[in-house]
């Protein structure tokens, strides 16, 4: 479709508005000390307005216009509803994507999760090796989490002595890959450890002299945990002490091989409770992010990936100033401010200068005015059901933008205290989109 000169200013200016919010955002963020609460709470307005007007602009105009050129109630829902699913597909395979090569650090609730499940992978090898330790497997999940931090690897050639008996018991062992054998006093073979087998357990408990003498049997790679360590947690933590006087006093070596912990419940259950991030732990992951190659390239990405389907529906959309989705075109504005404005806060925490800051977020305004002179190019004007469902599909990557970003972001500043604004926001979009709708 051929639009005029005219036209091309009209849509530019009306893109550049739209996504001009994310440099006042990013001012803010950057200059303005502005309280967590109020982010999220316009943050969830917006949202909200954002939702209405998929519902109510988008979604159910787009359904009855389908039935008014002769398509069934049920196909038309179908339609709008394979298209809605398709965007939000496409848009959250690509933010994971990009998400993985550096964008996460746009947004500090997207960063905790990525950073987080970083984590599990990252703790989930020695994690099943120390599920293998009977000793360790009757710890809590909040138990063993500090204790990951003091996992150390050593490396042992085929010949090479591990301890010998009558040593201090300062270490426990767990076999990550080869075998080594247990000799007693009298220099005889008594036992065959492989992987996943633990020795030294009771050194935790007791730190008693070693009653036998370990010997690689071939070039092996031992995780081990040292007293001093396990006992410096213990200071810090007084219940875990006491639960380990506890399991010291009841549990005699002879009996540590008990099988009443399932070792697999016992690793999910361990996985699944790292569930924060400490400082050092969160500074360590922001620095490998950023410097992770591609990393701004993703963000940049990012940021254009969240910004375009909104504009190829107000491009679609654009008949005249009259004709504007409204809701939509404010959702996106009002929910540009603090995002951008989260968004720049973390990007200062990864170390960007100010001025990259607002390169990274600069990217959004040529994309939007890009977006929306498109979405009138190629979108509007058409009487095909191929417009429709372009609409849909774009609907469907804004719709999932707000499911994956926007109110997990608003949770992460304000909590459950976003449920009124996010009302807000919809009953909102619902009154604008009435005062848009021609009486019959």
């Amino acid at each position: 479709m051929a639009i005029n000169t005219l036209d091309i200013l009209e849509l530019g200016s009306l893109g550049l508005f739209t996504t001009s919010s994310v440099m006042i955002g990013a001012s803010i963020g950057l200059y303005v000390p502005i309280s967590n609460r109020l982010l999220a709470s316009t943050l969830a307005f917006a949202s909200g307005s954002l939702i209405s007007a998929l519902a109510i602009e988008l979604g159910f105009e787009d359904a009855i216009d389908l039935i008014r050129r002769g398509v069934s109630a049920h196909l038309a829902w179908l339609s709008i509803a394979g298209g809605f699913i398709t965007g939000a597909t496409i848009y959250y395979v690509a933010s994971i994507l990009l998400e993985q090569k550096g964008a996460a650090l746009r947004y500090p609730s997207r960063f905790l999760e990525f950073a987080l499940e970083r984590k599990r992978n990252a703790a989930s090898e020695n994690l099943e090796l120390l599920s293998k330790c009977e000793l360790l497997r009757h710890l809590t999940p909040d138990d063993i989490e500090p204790l990951l931090e003091h996992v150390q690897r050593r490396s042992i050639p085929a010949g090479e002595i591990v301890f010998k008996a009558g040593e201090p018991g300062d270490a426990l062992y767990i076999i990550a890959s080869g075998a080594v054998e247990v000799i007693n006093h009298d220099d005889n073979k008594i036992a065959d450890l492989g992987a996943g087998q633990a020795f030294g357990e009771m050194a935790l408990l007791s730190g008693g002299n070693r009653t036998a003498t370990i010997r690689a049997k071939s070039d092996c790679q031992l995780l081990l945990i040292k007293k001093a360590d396990f006992d410096k947690i213990l200071v810090d933590d007084p219940v875990l002490a006491e639960q380990v006087q506890k399991l010291s006093r009841e549990r005699a070596l002879s009996n540590l091989g008990s099988d009443d912990v399932d070792p697999m419940l016992w690793l999910r259950t361990v996985r699944e409770s790292m569930g924060h991030l400490s400082r050092g732990e969160e500074r360590s992951l922001i620095q490998q992010t950023k410097d992770s190659k591609g990393a701004g390239l993703a963000i940049v990405l990012g940021n254009i990936l969240d910004t375009i389907p909104g504009c190829l529906v107000i491009g679609a959309n654009f008949v005249s100033l009259k004709t504007l989705p409204a809701t939509l075109i404010l959702g996106m504005f009002i929910g540009g401010i603090p995002e951008a404005a989260a968004s720049a806060t973390m990007l200062r925490k990864a170390g960007y200068s100010n001025r990259a800051i607002f390169w990274l977020w600069s990217s959004v305004l040529a994309a939007g005015v890009i977006a929306a002179i498109c979405g009138k190019i190629f979108i509007s004007g058409s009487e095909s059901m191929i417009a429709t469902l372009a609409q849909a599909v774009a609907g469907g990557a804004i719709l999932a933008l707000v499911t994956h970003a926007m109110i997990p972001e608003a949770i992460h500043k304000g909590g459950s205290g976003i449920v009124l604004p996010a009302v807000g926001g919809f009953l909102f979009g619902l009154y604008l989109a009435l005062l848009q709708t021609p009486l019959v």
